[in-house]
């Protein structure tokens, strides 16, 4: 067994005291190695926890003496000399990032992701672990691990250690509920307005729906673990039978904006329990923590995720239909805003996470894998539901994966699930993966079609600024300065602008909060003074009468809707039609 021992001396430094203890066999000839993680599932980029530890420093632990380590790269260390001994790790972790996937320390609170804190023994990762807090009295511990004794946790490896967050804290606030036995855990921690009747209730239908879908869970139970900070945030992070949800400012839980955001984090993240956590790649078939786990199928982890984390709101009956399609809108808004989805697939952004994934990136570069994930997901629903007459669709491949693959333990391939497809579709669908998964054909057509067999279309709308609709560019005011921050590549202001031009003049009249006004006179024409690294130009744009720019995509009810259309959409949605 591998034992682990966090406390703290002070909380105003943010600092936690960490050790780890083990015992080597006295007939060990080889190096031992240890590791903390470079990266953690749920976010596919290295972060490099090291740059959070402080004075490494491993010893005998019965005696004390210090044995030889050896740093080999930025986050792993060579032990020699440790045949027969009992090792103590000691080290100083800083926990000062508040977000779902970081760790926090301060007087009220020990919020932990072992993920970042923890090193494993290389070779030793299966063996059983026990995790010790040194926590004041009266503290409770909200987590996914059992606890084996006062403050004592034990996961079955280290991945499940790692794949476990914590709150420890006085002051946390928790509601149960059951959905066929399984036990489900809100857990709260911050000042905060809680309607938990209305909460309760809302949480047990997006469960009950999940567990229909899939007929079967994971894990022994599940744990929504809460930050509900003072302060405006979003952010979720999935594990296996928990997840992490910081959200705010605290005032506003209950009011509709935040609360939206809420539920529809939490069914997200609880989706995620199934589809990544169990339902796992063959690429992450075990994590390799020390390095990036490269794999193709982002588009079926986060955007299958994305789609049903809304659209199953609106099944279970927690949102209307009219809530669900602003949410699909603002996916829509968000990937056609990204002139990207012309130039990478979304299975080679799946691969492209760990390159500059989360970061916005050059211009024009990538697509979504969240974003074009989900509406290529709403497309091979509908898709699916069409071709069989409801009688199949994404449901049936998602369980089909949670039978073949995530009740084994088995990672899938990119043809594990193109077969899958295939199967439940009852043909070939090359055609969809060439195009939509590894291709980067536009969505609006076919996605028009399959829309309209549950009685809805994809609406084209003109853009009405001047600025984007018809030159084809954005600009922000900061600091009472208009800068442009993006301008479309086929566009009129493509010929005469470029990005973090300051404008400060159109037709000779000053910019300042105006600039939509001065370019809506009606004029195809306009002459834009601008400073440009700090010298003086004047350029001319040109409209393209012909041809507008930024146009906005939305789904909205068809108004004439057939009968057979109506009875498809409540197939789909579970609602009734409810004509516009």
């Amino acid at each position: 067994m591998i034992h682990y021992h966090v406390s703290f001396d002070n909380p105003l430094t943010f600092y936690l005291q960490v050790q780890m203890t083990f015992e080597v066999a006295a007939d060990a000839t080889k190096p031992l190695e240890l590791q903390l993680p470079a990266w953690r599932p749920g976010r596919y980029e290295l972060q490099n926890f090291a740059q959070k530890l402080q004075r490494v420093v491993v010893e005998d632990a019965a005696s004390g003496e210090a044995l030889p380590v050896r740093k080999i790269t930025k986050d792993r260390w060579r032990l020699d000399g440790a045949a027969g001994r009992m090792v103590r790790v000691r080290y100083n972790f800083y926990a000062h990032q508040m977000d779902a996937g970081g760790s926090w320390l301060d007087e009220s609170q020990l919020y932990l992701n072992p993920v970042q804190a923890l090193m494993y023994v290389e070779g030793r990762q299966d063996e059983t672990c026990q995790l010790l807090l040194d926590i004041p009295e009266g503290w409770q511990i909200a987590c996914g691990l059992p606890q084996r004794g006062p403050n004592t946790l034990e996961a079955q490896s280290f991945d499940h250690l790692a794949d476990s967050p914590l709150i420890a804290s006085p002051t946390l606030q928790y509601r149960n509920y059951e959905v066929e036995g399984l036990p489900f855990y809100i857990w709260i921690q911050g000042e905060c307005p809680v309607d938990w009747a209305r909460l309760v209730q809302d949480f047990r239908a997006f469960s009950e729906e999940q567990l229909q879908l899939f007929g079967s869970f994971p894990a022994q139970d599940y744990h929504f673990l809460n930050q509900i900070l003072p302060y405006p945030h979003y952010h979720g992070v999935e594990h296996l039978n928990s997840t992490v949800i910081t959200l705010g400012p605290a005032e506003l839980l209950m009011t509709e904006g935040l609360y939206k955001e809420l539920l529809g984090v939490s069914c997200h993240e609880l989706f995620h329990a199934w589809n990544i956590k169990s339902i796992r790649p063959a690429e992450m078939q075990p994590y390799d923590y020390s390095r990036e786990n490269y794999f193709r199928t982002c588009f079926v982890a986060e955007g299958l995720t994305t789609y049903y984390g809304e659209y199953l709101l609106a099944r279970a009956g927690v949102r209307t239909a009219e809530q669900y399609f602003q949410e699909l809108n603002t996916v829509l808004r968000k990937h056609y805003d990204d002139y990207g989805r012309y130039h990478l697939s979304v299975a080679d952004a799946s691969m492209d996470l760990w390159l500059d994934g989360y970061k916005p990136g050059v211009p024009d570069r990538k697509v979504s894998v969240y974003h074009k994930g989900a509406l290529a997901a709403l497309l091979l629903d509908l898709t699916l539901r069409q071709l069989s007459g409801h009688q199949r669709s994404l449901d049936n491949v998602l369980r089909q994966l949670w039978t073949e693959f995530g009740q084994t333990g088995k990672g899938y391939t990119e043809e594990d699930y193109q077969r899958a497809v295939n199967e439940v579709a009852g043909r070939d669908m090359q055609a969809y993966f060439d195009k939509f998964i590894y291709g980067t054909a536009p969505l609006e057509e076919p996605l028009n079609r399959v829309l309209g067999f549950v009685g809805c279309r994809l609406l084209t709308e003109e853009n009405v600024s001047a600025a984007e609709g018809t030159y084809g560019f954005r600009a922000v005011v900061s600091n009472e300065r208009t800068e442009v921050t993006n301008i479309l590549p086929d566009a009129p202001a493509a010929l005469a602008l470029t990005v973090d031009d300051e404008i400060v003049a159109v037709n000779g009249r000053r910019v300042s909060q105006n600039l939509q006004v001065l370019l809506s006179d009606g004029a195809d024409q306009h002459e834009l003074t601008v400073f440009r690294q700090n010298r003086l130009l004047t350029v001319s744009l040109t409209a393209d009468p012909g041809h507008r720019f930024w146009q906005k995509y939305t789904v909205t009810k068809l108004t004439t809707a057939t009968p057979e259309q109506q009875a498809s959409f409540k197939q789909w949605l579970k609602q009734d039609f409810q004509p516009v």
